[in-house]
């Protein structure tokens, strides 16, 4: 029976080159120099975290990052949970963002309503951080790839581990 599964893992090696790219971009520039500006990923606790003098030059380093990112891996910057800006030693300000790995919970069960409700002949089922899909047929399960692709746009889900 054929199956697949719906997961969301963050291309690390992507994401890094991307981050490398940014780092360059904030050291070559001119209103950079002398400052506090940069990014620091930390791949042991899926953090990375902006550092500047102020929340205005923090706008501007993700200004850079974000469309680096984007164009080393699509929607990549969806994946980044964004924590509250917290002022650091006088006037300096960080801002880490956690990278989400795998679909949580809430997404899930948002994916298998969907796919229930939408009465296609597949069976939807939560595995830990994936939702595993099975079918009779082939194409329903490409109608239930290009369902849920259209319906959730707020989050990157792949579709991966086809086995006929």
């Amino acid at each position: 029976m054929p199956s697949f599964d719906f997961t969301s893992e963050a291309d690390m090696v992507a994401m890094k080159n991307a981050i490398d790219v940014a780092s360059r971009q904030i050291d070559n520039r001119y209103d950079f120099k002398g400052t506090s500006a940069k990014i620091e990923l930390n791949e042991k606790d899926k953090t990375l975290t902006l550092w500047g003098d102020s929340d205005f030059q923090l706008d501007q380093i993700k200004d850079i990052l974000f469309p680096a990112l984007e164009k080393k891996e699509p929607e990549s910057s969806k994946r980044l949970d964004g924590q509250k800006l917290e002022s650091v030693s006088g006037n300096k300000v960080k801002q880490v963002f956690k990278i989400k790995n795998g679909i949580e919970s809430e997404l899930a069960k948002k994916i298998v309503k969907q796919i229930k409700d939408a009465k296609l002949k597949v069976q939807a089922a939560i595995q830990g951080d994936a939702v595993r899909v099975t079918g009779a047929k082939r194409d329903d399960l490409q109608e239930c790839i290009a369902m849920i692709r259209k319906t959730i746009t707020d989050f990157p889900i792949k579709a991966e581990n086809f086995r006929d």
